[in-house]
């Protein structure tokens, strides 16, 4: 099912309030490790970064 006009302008409204982004470079081919390593610990690319980061900003 296609998303919505309302739905998508109600996304990028959240994420011009809520998110910041951050753009990173890997190699070509990491990515792709990265998301299956994520995937095989239940985990979204973007949560398994996050809590990577979080738990090294707490050492």
């Amino acid at each position: 099912m296609k998303r919505t006009e309302a739905v998508d302008r109600a996304i990028k409204k959240y994420e011009a309030e809520k998110v910041d982004r951050i753009v990173i470079r890997v190699p070509k081919g990491k990515k792709e490790k990265i998301a299956d390593f994520a995937a095989q610990n239940g985990e979204s690319t973007n949560g398994f970064i996050n809590r990577v980061i979080n738990e090294a900003m707490k050492k």
